[in-house]
C-alpha cells in the first residue's frame, strides 16, 4: 500500500494541475483563471477523426492554468463554421473548403473572407458512399434514400453538392450513421453517405460477407474546383471493395480554422488564440509519434488553402519555423528531420 501510494504521489506530481486546483481561491479568481486561457474547439461527431485531432489537441497542448483546449462534440463541418461565427465559446474549429465556399456564395454570409481565416491545412476526408450490392454506381440510387447523417455533418453539405452536381436526386435522410447502418442493412435506407478521413473504424469493422460495399465516385471536372481524388485499398477496408485493389472517390480539404481577431489585438480572444497557435507550433513535433493519430504525420504545415487566408499569427509562427530550420540545416548540412518533411 506504501508503494502504491508512492507511485501515485509521483504520477500526480509529473502531471500539470492548475493552480485553480491546487491554491483555490475565491470565485471571483477561480472564474478568472479557468476562462483566461480556455479555448474551445468544435470538433465534430465524437466518432470523427477529426473529434480524435481535437482531442489530441488538448492532450499534447494543455498547460494548467497557462492554457487549456476545450474540445466540443459538434454536428459536424458543416456547422462548425456557423458556431465559430455565431455561438458563445468557440476560438476555433475543424471545416471544409467546401462549407466556406457554401456560406460565402450561397448563404451570402457578409465578409466571411475576412471574419474567418485558417491556421493550417489538414488531411483531406473522403467521401464515403456505402450500399448494398447491388448498386454498383451513384446512378442506380437515383430516386432511392441516402442518408448523409445528422443536419451539419459534413455529409449533409458534401454529398448533397456531389448527387446534385451529377444531376442525381437522391431521398435525402438525416439520421445518425449506426442507426442508419441498421436500416441499411435491413432494406429501409439504400445507402449511406459520409464525409471523413480514412480509414475510420465504423466502416472498417463492417464483416466480409455483409452484402455492403464502397460505390465509385469517378473524379472529374465537375469537382475540381473544392475536392480532390481520394481512393480506398483494400489496406483501407479490406471488406467493403468487392474484391478490387481500390475504389476511387471525391476527398474535400479540412482546415483548422479561427475567426479572425486581428483586428482587436488588445481583446482577451484575441491573445489566447494566440498563445493557443503558439503551443501548436511550439509543440508540433508531439504530434509526429505515437500514441496520436498517424493522420498528423500527413499534415505539411506550409500548405496553403485556396481561397482561405492564413491567421497571421500562425503565417508568423510558420515563418519563425521554416528560419530555424534554415538554420539548423546550415550548421549540420546533412540534417533531416520529421519536422522538415512538414514544411517542404
Amino acid at each position: 500500500m506504501a508503494l502504491a501510494i508512492s507511485l501515485f504521489s509521483v504520477n500526480l506530481a509529473a502531471q500539470v494541475i492548475p493552480k485553480s486546483i491546487q491554491e483555490g481561491g475565491s470565485d471571483a479568481d477561480l472564474r478568472a483563471r479557468k476562462n483566461g486561457w480556455t479555448v474551445g474547439i468544435a470538433g465534430g461527431l465524437l466518432s470523427g477523426t477529426y473529434m480524435r485531432f481535437v482531442d489530441e489537441m488538448a492532450s499534447a497542448l494543455n498547460d494548467g492554468d497557462n492554457l487549456r483546449i476545450l474540445p466540443v462534440v459538434s454536428y459536424g463541418a458543416a456547422s462548425n463554421l456557423d458556431d465559430l461565427l455565431y455561438l458563445r465559446g468557440i476560438d476555433a474549429a475543424v471545416t471544409q473548403s467546401d462549407v466556406f465556399e457554401y456560406f460565402r456564395t450561397q448563404r451570402k454570409t457578409a465578409n466571411l473572407d475576412s471574419r474567418v481565416q485558417y491556421i493550417i491545412r489538414l488531411p483531406i476526408a473522403e467521401l464515403h458512399i456505402l450500399a448494398r450490392n447491388e448498386v454498383q454506381s451513384l446512378e442506380d440510387l437515383r430516386g432511392k434514400k441516402v442518408n448523409f447523417g445528422p443536419a451539419g455533418t459534413g455529409a449533409s453539405l458534401t454529398g448533397t453538392i456531389i448527387f446534385q452536381r451529377l444531376g442525381i436526386n437522391v431521398d435525402q435522410v438525416l439520421i445518425d450513421q449506426p442507426t442508419a447502418l441498421q436500416k441499411l442493412q435491413s432494406g429501409q435506407v439504400d445507402a449511406i453517405a459520409r464525409v471523413i478521413p480514412k480509414p475510420i473504424d465504423f466502416f472498417a469493422k463492417i464483416p466480409q460477407n455483409s452484402g455492403l460495399h464502397l460505390v465509385s465516385i469517378p473524379f472529374s471536372k465537375t469537382f475540381e474546383d473544392f475536392y480532390t481524388l481520394g481512393e480506398f485499398t483494400k489496406q483501407d477496408y479490406p471488406s467493403l471493395l468487392q474484391g478490387q485493389d481500390r475504389v476511387d472517390t471525391i476527398a474535400v480539404p479540412a482546415v483548422l480554422a479561427v475567426f479572425n481577431f486581428s483586428r482587436a489585438k488588445n481583446t482577451e480572444r484575441y491573445v489566447k488564440v494566440s498563445r493557443f497557435i503558439e503551443y501548436v507550433f511550439n509543440r508540433w513535433d508531439t504530434f509526429q509519434h505515437p500514441p496520436y493519430h498517424p493522420k498528423w504525420r500527413d499534415i505539411n504545415l506550409a500548405a496553403t488553402v485556396p481561397g482561405w487566408t492564413r491567421f497571421s499569427v500562425a503565417e508568423d509562427q510558420l515563418r519563425k519555423m521554416q528560419t530555424a530550420q534554415r538554420q539548423q540545416q546550415q550548421q549540420e548540412p546533412g540534417f533531416e528531420t520529421s519536422l522538415s518533411n512538414q514544411l517542404k
